[in-house]
């Protein structure tokens, strides 16, 4: 386990605490879960509450497959984790939550679906507020607002996407400046894995700012896209942990860098947009000590949920180029006490979650 000055954070990751719910909640200092059944809709969500001291708990909704119910609920409870992270070193006075919808076989009405998602939200009235998410869109969420006030991300609000895209760009300026001393993109190698709604505008930021792309995606039509576009090479999904590059920007699912992944990477930094990219801190330690710098997700994926709360306007646009400076104190002071960034970042955001409240 690590040990703080505020909280002892158990191993999120253990096999113990995988096969029992109450076990991993208790280790991420939950909060609480709400179980949802709607069947003439064929609704089945989990929703995930980790902490509401700064404010109500934002978080994603995501409509996947599952194997299980329970593998649904990890998830949740490792993202709705992140989100209070997230918002807490984004100085938001949100809490953290995550939405999952399992994504049934067959179901008749997606809109029928989220508007009975939206009344799922509406019961907890006001504890949490869902955006969107892997699986979800716009349109999804103006559907769940038909039937409640707490649901960002509609079709007035704008994509986030873009606001992600633009943190992580300057998240990987400040990586670059730290750890190859480089005031500029030109010419460095960035390893994308991922060419969706992060993906894409993000090799698109990194393109105009003159670095070199490497991208994989399942998707064929979105890696051409970005083949034709950006120049970049594309190569198979597996093949992207082998890539030699300057940096590795994760920008799918999370859990990527694990047991098989991290001792094969051939980068100087790994910062991207994904969600919880590491399997666990385990894996941040093993980064650490082959010398390769880690931008921590709850800062440098940090635009989205700025973007969700805040809408628009200068004052977000200030907010999200601030991660640059966010990140660099981070590492440097990540560097003054031998510690990886991930570690430095888990005790910050557990200061303000759980120390003393200011006066």
């Amino acid at each position: 386990m690590m040990l703080t000055n505020h909280k002892i954070v158990q191993p999120i990751d253990s096999a113990s605490s995988e096969t029992d719910p109450f076990g991993l909640a208790s280790a991420l200092g939950f909060g609480d879960i709400h179980f949802k059944i709607d069947e003439p809709t064929g609704l089945r969500a989990i929703i995930a509450i980790h902490n509401t001291r700064l404010g109500p708990a934002l978080g994603g909704c995501r409509f996947a497959a599952y194997p299980s119910t329970n593998e649904a609920m990890v998830d949740a409870l490792k993202l709705a984790r992140s989100m209070s992270y997230k918002a807490a070193m984004a100085g938001l006075p949100l809490g953290g939550g995550k939405a999952v919808i399992l994504r049934p076989d067959y179901f008749k009405n997606r809109q029928a679906l989220f508007e009975a998602y939206g009344r799922f939200i509406d019961e907890l009235g006001g504890r949490f507020i869902s955006s969107v998410d892997s699986g979800t869109g716009v349109g999804d969420m103006d559907a769940a607002a038909r039937h409640t006030d707490f649901v960002r991300s509609t079709s007035a609000d704008g994509d986030p996407s873009p606001w992600t895209a633009m943190g992580v760009r300057r998240g990987i300026q400040a990586a670059v400046k730290h750890k190859l001393k480089r005031d500029n993109l030109d010419g460095i190698h960035i390893a994308i894995q991922g060419a969706g709604h992060v993906g894409y505008p993000l090799a698109k930021e990194l393109h105009t700012l003159g670095a070199r792309l490497t991208m994989c995606d399942m998707d064929q039509v979105a890696t051409e896209r970005c083949a034709d576009e950006f120049g970049a090479v594309i190569v198979k999904p597996e093949r992207i942990f082998q890539t030699k590059a300057d940096v590795f920007a994760p920008c799918a699912l999370g859990g990527v860098i694990n047991d098989e992944t991290v001792h094969t990477l051939d980068v100087k930094i790994v910062a991207g947009a994904t969600n919880n990219p590491l399997a666990s801190i385990e894996h941040a330690m093993a980064l650490h000590h082959r010398d390769i710098l880690y931008a921590p997700d709850y800062i440098i994926n940090a635009g989205g949920i700025m973007q969700v709360w805040m809408r628009k306007g200068d004052e977000l646009q200030s907010k999200v180029n601030n991660i640059y400076e966010s990140l660099l104190r981070t590492f440097e002071y990540a560097e003054k006490t031998a510690q990886s960034p991930a570690v430095v970042v888990d005790q910050m955001a557990e200061k303000i979650l759980y120390g003393p409240k200011p006066e």
